[in-house]
This record gives structure tokens, sequence and C-alpha cells, in this order.
């Protein structure tokens, strides 16, 4: 039997702009004709992708113009297109991408709230679905009575909602509440007792929207715990978060979603990097003299900038057992009273700082030229995960002038071949270690008598 729970097929979802329905009888007639003769509705042949940033069409009035095939593209746009994965028992697959690329969309289908325009949905168990703020929950019911109503939506009996009730109001936080309709609970408490429902309330799959940054941080860790719990006990959960590093710590795979297509299918980490160098052709090499604007200023320009191997190599990801080095050129065009300093910033993929460094003294002059720095990053340093370097330069003297800052110019994703690692750097441990930093230090083990 197979271990599949998730299986979505070719799934397309299709909406029209600017009205509800197809707008017109004529479209109406039209769309039902094709249903009838059991062919694909005509409309979703012509959709444009999900593009959110460009502009509307202004609508024509049929008694000027007649749509031609090109009018009606502009109006129907694919929230989905042609999605095809799958999940397994067990798993848990992160869904990432900017805000209007189709996560939401996809959940809602998953969950039966909306129906697809084409495609197909198979799914193996009950879903409990924390989609917004609210969902499924009846404003004017009590906390109470909620929680009993969603259960009966998952299809629980109420001997088995009676003995995850306690569980869940203790989870939550609100047992002062718990009897008071949910219209006077704020927007924290809604999500707090939600979230708890959805996890005690024994669904075989877990949907979960981006509703955690509601939360304040003591809930997000105890979600998180929570979260980590249900995916140990063979349940399947989908996760939606623009928070790549509980991605990262949380799912073993992400699917990323642009514009209502699936542009990737990897391991957490590698569609965590696939999300953020978008645009990117070679993110862990790059010319900025190739740039429209270049990246300047107190006389000083960014030339170029890579993150290499040991043996000088421009790579994309590096073996957490290998040393590699950061490489930036840069050019001084007038001459200085004070030293710059070049500096390089390690961030880790949810934007946190992880270190800083720069040269402990520098002995260039301060004539032009062109100039290189080298930082050389030991091997077992950082953890597995993607990483970006911001590089910079700095005056020092009547405080600290900054002639350039590029953000996450570079990137770096660091492995962990967990394989190959349990009998040497892990001592046969095999579980996540948390931390953007994970260096080998001396240690002494003895036995005290």
């Amino acid at each position: 039997m197979s271990d599949t729970v998730i299986r979505v097929e070719n799934l397309s979802k299709l909406y029209r702009l600017g009205e509800v329905s197809t707008g017109t009888i004529s479209h109406d007639l039209n769309r039902w004709w094709h249903q009838v003769r059991g062919k694909e509705d005509p409309y979703a042949l012509i959709g444009q992708v999900n593009d959110r940033t460009r502009k509307a069409e202004k609508p024509k009035t049929e008694a000027k113009n007649a749509e031609s095939p090109s009018d009606k593209a502009s109006n129907y746009v694919y929230a989905l297109k042609n999605i095809n994965f799958e999940v397994k028992q067990g798993e848990v697959l992160g869904i990432i991408g900017r805000n209007g690329a189709g996560k939401s969309t996809l959940l809602k289908i998953l969950s039966r709230v909306t129906a697809p325009s084409s495609g197909s949905i198979k799914v193996k168990g009950r879903i409990a679905s924390l989609l917004e703020v609210g969902t499924g929950f009846h404003p004017e019911l009590t906390g109470r009575e909620n929680i009993y109503l969603n259960g009966a939506i998952l299809g629980m009996r109420r001997h088995e909602i009676n003995s995850k009730l306690d569980e869940i109001v203790d989870f939550s936080g609100c047992a002062a509440y718990i009897d008071t309709p949910v219209k006077r609970y704020s927007s924290g408490m809604l999500v707090r007792l939600a979230f708890a429902v959805a996890a005690f309330l024994e669904a075989e799959i877990l949907v979960i929207d981006e509703v955690l940054a509601v939360g304040d941080a003591e809930f997000q860790k105890k979600c998180l715990g929570k979260m980590e719990d249900v995916a140990s006990s063979g349940r399947t959960l989908l996760f939606v978060s623009h928070n790549m590093g509980m991605i990262s710590s949380l799912c073993q795979r992400a699917v990323v979603l642009e514009e209502g297509q699936l542009t990737a299918d990897q391991s957490a980490s590698d569609a965590v990097m696939t999300y953020y160098t978008k645009g990117k052709a070679s993110p862990y090499c790059v010319d900025f003299q190739n740039r429209q604007k270049l990246v300047s200023g107190l006389g000083a320009t960014l030339l170029s900038g890579a993150i290499e191997n040991s043996v000088g190599t421009p790579v994309p990801e590096i073996d957490i057992r290998s040393p590699f080095r950061v490489r930036m050129k840069y050019r001084l065009d007038r001459n200085s009273n004070h030293a710059p300093y070049p500096n390089f910033h390690f961030t880790d993929s949810s934007g946190n700082y992880v270190f800083v460094t720069l040269p402990g003294s520098t002995n260039l002059g301060l004539r032009p030229g062109v100039y290189e720095a080298v930082c050389h990053v030991p091997a077992n340093l950082l953890n597995n995960g993607a990483y970006f370097v911001g590089l910079a330069l700095t005056y020092t003297g009547k405080g600290v002038n900054v002639a350039f800052w590029e953000k996450d110019a570079l990137c770096i994703n660091v492995v962990d071949p967990i394989h190959e690692t349990l009998d040497q750097e892990r001592s046969g441990y095999s579980g996540h270690i948390p931390g953007p930093v994970r260096p080998r230090l001396d240690w002494t083990l003895s036995q005290l008598p």
C-alpha cells in the first residue's frame, strides 16, 4: 500500500478579474455548453499567469467592441496553473513564495474551501486546517462550542472531543474566556484557540497557513514544539510561512510557488535558497560592474564578490566539513585620510545576524587603486542551511562612515551529508542541530571514580 497521503495532479485555479462569476450570460452559457460536452473550460485556455504587479485592463463594453481572445486573456488569470506534487505520510512540507504566489489558494483547495478549475487532488485521511484568523469559527458561539463544532466538522464523536478538551483549553491559554463568544476575542486569542483545536483534534493531515505571526513569541515557541510533536507522531503537516528559519528548521522538504506555478520542489534548505536568490543568475559570484547603478560612495566602488571553495572555484554550496572563502574586489577613486576597512556581514535565511568579520588591521595604502579582500571561513563553523553575505567598506576616524554596503550580495548553501558524518562529527547523533553556527570545539571526556 502506498504511503502517499496527498497527490496533486495538474491542478489549476482560474479567476476572472474585477467581476464575480464569468460576468456575462453569454460566458456562462458558453462555459455550461463546454461542461455538458465534457470539454475543458474555454476561458481556462486563455488565462494569464497571476502577475499581481501588472496594471489592470480597462473594461470594454460589448456594445463598443466584441472581446478578442487577447482581451479575454487579460481578464482571466491563473491563481494556480498545472501544479503537480505528492506528500508522503508523516512528511512535513513547506510551501513558500511571495505574496500572491498562490499559497493560500492551494491550501484552500486542499481543505475543500474552494474547488479547482481543473486537475485533481487525492487525499487519504482527515484534514484539519488553520488558514486565516477566525476561519471555521462562528463568532456568536463560545470558545467551547466552537471546539465541538470544529470536531464535528472533522468527523469526531463527542466523547473523542471530550477527551481532548482540557488539553486544548490548556494549550490555548484562554481558559478564562472559554465560555465567552469568540467575537469578543482578540486576534491573538482566536489564533491560540484555533491552533489548539487543529493540533489536538486527531486529524491525519494538518494544514497551517501564515497565521502564527499573529501570536506572541511564547505562543510561537509552543506552536513550533507542538508541530514537531505532530510530525514525529507520523501525522502529515503542510506549512506556509514567510519565516524561512521556521521552514528550514521544521520542514524536510519545500515547494516554491511563483505566479501560480510550481518552480521548485526540493529539500527545505535548497528551496529557501531558490526563493531568496530569484532573479540572480549567479548569486555566489557577482560582477557589480555590469549593473546600471554602481554600488559606490565616499570615493569607493564595489567591483565584484564571490564565494569560493578552498581551491578558488566559485561554488553555490559547500560541505559543512570544508573551509571556504569570501572574496571582494573594490576600487578607491581618491586619496583618503582614514583607512578603509572591508567587512563581511553573515546572516542566516531569516535575516538574523550570524557574525560580522573585518580585518584586525589594515596596512594598505590610502592611494587610489583596485584592492581585493579575502575572508577565510574555517570548516565546521556554520550549521547546515542557507547563508547570505553582505559586502561593505567603512572608513574609521571620527565615527564610522560607510562607503558602500551591499546587503545579501552573495549566498552560500552549507550542506551536511548526515549519512557520512554520523560516526565522526556527530558521534552517532542524527537529529536536527539548532542554531546558525555549529563549531567543532575541543572536548575532554573522562569517567570519574
